[in-house]
Parts: structure tokens; sequence; C-alpha cells
């Protein structure tokens, strides 16, 4: 399997070079140069495979023998070892439930999948390799527990102070062990740009063998696309076209979607659904890309400013012509402010009984909004556990929502974190004493 960069095509390498990088030295992101289809066949056979078994042809498919099968499903059967059920709420409106791993995030795929893929390249390095990862909320979790006690790696985490959920934060500040938690004095996107820098900078580079756990490395975004598949396989009612509507903030998740469109997977529409932090709606309206400062809203984990794989959509559909036409041919964006967010979240619970995070509230809206004009089959992709935001939902519900104990046992955890300013130099500083 080849990868090339977004800033430069002719910048080749192979997938071990590519996870174990993480940014290419342009900062580029790395891409594949095919993403071939699936065998004939295989997405009407989705109903007689596992989970596991789906995502581990899916592998074979991209990875074309880059890695041996015996391995390949070691890998997969290590990290995919939870569902990913879909809940109806009526015949045409669907939950993708994402939070059944050890993080109870959808980042756990991914996570855990980069934890096993890392694992199996650095086997023989005598060198530590130290993964950098910033979070606006569940990828903090997802990584540190993927990473957590790997043997030969470093995991550190960049979190923006008082912009995080309680429990995530808890998630990502008790660990300990090989899991260092730095608390950012700055936004989501400092924390980004932090990473960022790191990757390009030459005496950094020189000294440590660094990689990234965020959506910017594309094992990330490999396993995400299983659970399109898996979601496709459930759903009883074959005859409607089938859409998507995927909470965003770095577009990772939406990304990984569109790979198993390219790979055969029948999809009509994929939903952007964000919130005021609408970069990519705003985009898919006007054809202008304008990056900006991150708002802070109640979806937290969506408080993105400047989305990194907006590089890697516009590589996608670059390549078919006109990037604006063809990406709003299959993308729709939306985008909702706080009040609206809650009044989601307060009539899935009065219509159905369910209770819904504040992102999959606002993937349930853009759905809602959507159906109105089209007759389709939707599903929503609820990206984490309700009990990770309990203060809002208490407030927003009215009354005293459930902590699962897989959750509830973290808080009573003592919290470490080394602050950290935006600057650069000072994140420079701080690794370079290591």
């Amino acid at each position: 399997m080849k990868l090339y960069s977004t800033n430069n095509p002719d910048h080749l390498v192979d997938l071990k070079e590519a996870v174990l990088r993480g940014l290419p030295a342009d900062n580029g992101l790395y891409m594949p140069c095919h993403i071939p289809t699936l065998k004939d066949g295989f997405i009407s056979s989705l109903k007689d495979r596992t989970l596991p078994e789906i995502a581990i042809e899916v592998c074979k498919t991209l990875f074309d023998e880059y890695i041996g099968e015996e391995e390949l499903v070691q890998i997969i059967e290590t990290a995919i070892n939870f569902p990913a059920p879909i809940v109806s709420l009526d015949k045409d409106t669907h939950i993708l439930e994402l939070f059944h791993g050890p993080s109870m995030a959808f980042k756990d795929f991914g996570a855990r999948f980069m934890g096993q893929l890392m694992g199996f390249f650095n086997q023989g390095e005598n060198k530590e390799l130290n993964i950098l990862v910033a979070t606006s909320g569940d990828t903090g979790g997802a990584v540190a527990a993927g990473f957590l006690d790997a043997p030969g790696i470093n995991v550190y985490i960049l979190y923006p102070s008082g912009k995080v959920s309680d429990i995530q934060e808890q998630q990502l500040t008790t660990l300990g062990k090989n899991i260092t938690a730095l608390e950012v004095n700055g936004t989501f996107d400092d924390c980004q740009a932090l990473v960022k820098s790191a990757f390009l900078d030459k005496d950094l580079r020189a000294k440590m063998r660094l990689a990234s756990a965020n959506s910017i490395n594309i094992a990330r975004l490999i396993p995400q696309s299983f659970y399109y598949f898996e979601a496709y396989k459930q759903l009883e009612d074959s005859s409607k076209d089938v859409v998507f509507s995927i909470p965003s903030g770095n577009f990772g998740n939406l990304t990984a979607g569109v790979f198993a469109y390219k790979m055969g997977l029948p999809v009509k529409q994929f939903l952007a659904a964000t919130n005021i932090n609408d970069i990519i709606p705003q985009y898919l309206s006007t054809g202008e890309y304008c990056a900006k400062p991150s708002m802070a809203t109640i979806s937290n984990a969506m408080d993105v400013g400047d989305p990194s794989n907006y590089k890697r959509l516009a590589d996608i559909f670059k390549q078919e012509g006109s990037t604006w036409n063809n990406m709003k041919e299959l993308l729709t964006g939306y985008s909702y402010n706080d009040e609206l967010t809650r009044k989601a979240v307060q009539e899935v619970y009065n219509e159905y009984n369910y209770i819904i995070d504040p992102h999959g509230a606002i993937g349930y809206r853009a759905l809602k909004e959507y159906q109105k004009k089209h007759n389709v089959n939707g599903v929503v992709l609820e990206t984490a556990h309700y009990a990770k935001f309990k203060p809002t939902m208490d407030k927003t519900l009215g009354f005293d929502v459930p902590i699962p104990d897989q959750l509830s046992s973290l808080l009573e955890k003592e919290k470490v974190a080394k602050n950290m300013t935006s600057s650069f130099e000072d994140f420079k500083s701080y690794l370079l004493a290591l």
C-alpha cells in the first residue's frame, strides 16, 4: 500500500511510514494512492459477516497484502472487540451507537486499531515512540485507553483547559504510566497547532521518534470506515436510499464515511452536522473555506475552527473535477446553536424515550431537516455516551441522568496534568527536556 501527501502527490511512502510518522514533512496529510473497490458481492454478504470480519475484508482490500492475514486478524480481533448496534427510533430514523468501547466514545475504534497497528510496526525498534495527540474531548480518553501500557510507546495528550467535560478530563488525566496529560491554556485549535508544529520541527524530529494519534493519522480513519458497513448491514429496509448524519468537528469521521462510499458502500448523502463552528457547512454553501477561531459550545468535541480533514475531503473530490461542486453533490451541511441542540435532546427523549448526547442531537436535527424534503432511511452517528456530558444533560432534561459504573468510577480518581501555555517554544522545550 502506497500513500502520498495531499501537498505533494509525488511524495510517496508505505503504510508503516505513514502511520508512524503521522504527518508528512510538507504539512500535508497522507492519503492512499488508490481507494480500491471491495469485491463483487461483498455488500450483499454483509448480513452474514461479523463486525471484525467486515473490518478484516476492508483492510485486506486497502492494504493489498502489506500485512499478512494472520497478523491482520490478530490486530483487528484485539482492537474491535465491542459492538456497534443500531437502535431504531422509528422506521426511517436509526441511531448507530458507537459508545460501547472502553472510553465510551466512537474514537475507541480508531484509537484501539491504531494502538495495535503501531505496536505491530514498532516491533524491533530500540528507540521509544512518542505519540502526540490534541483532543477537544473524546479523542484523549480513547487514545489513553487504547495505548495504556503499550510497550515502547509514550503518549502525550494536549487538551484545552476548561473546555472538556469533567468525565472526559478524568479519562485522560487519571491513568498515569505511559500516558501524560498536558492542560493547555487555550483552545483545541491551539492544541492542534502545537502538535502539527512539533511534527514539522527538525530539532524535535532529530531527537525523538514522533507520531500522531489524531485523525490527521491515516490509521485513525481506516477503522472508522468499518462501522458504516456495520450500520448498513443492520438496516432492515433496503428499498430506500441511505443517508448518514454525522456530528462533525475535525471531520475525520465523515472522511472515513467517504472512504467507505468510495469502496462501494451505497450511500445517498452524508450530512455534515456541526455546531456554530460551521466551517464546512459554510464552505458547502458558498464555495469558500474560511477557518476562524473556534467557539465554545455544549457539544465541545466539535468545537473546531479549522478542521484538519478538510484537506483530505478536498483532495478526494478534487480528483474528480471541481472540488466544491463534487463535494456538495455528496455532502450537505447543517449547523445549530446550543439552544437548538438542547431542543433536539428534549425532542428525542420526549418522543422516543431515548437519551441522546449533545453531539448526536445535532446529527439527529440535521437528519430530520433533511427528511422533510427526502424520503430516505437515515442513520445518526451517536458518537459518545450521554453521561460524559452529565451537567449539560441534567440541565437540558431536567433530571439526574444515570452514569454507568464504567464512567462514575473515574470521578473518584486523582487528576494529574501538567499546565502548558499555547506557545510552541514552551511545548518544544518541554519535549526536548524529556
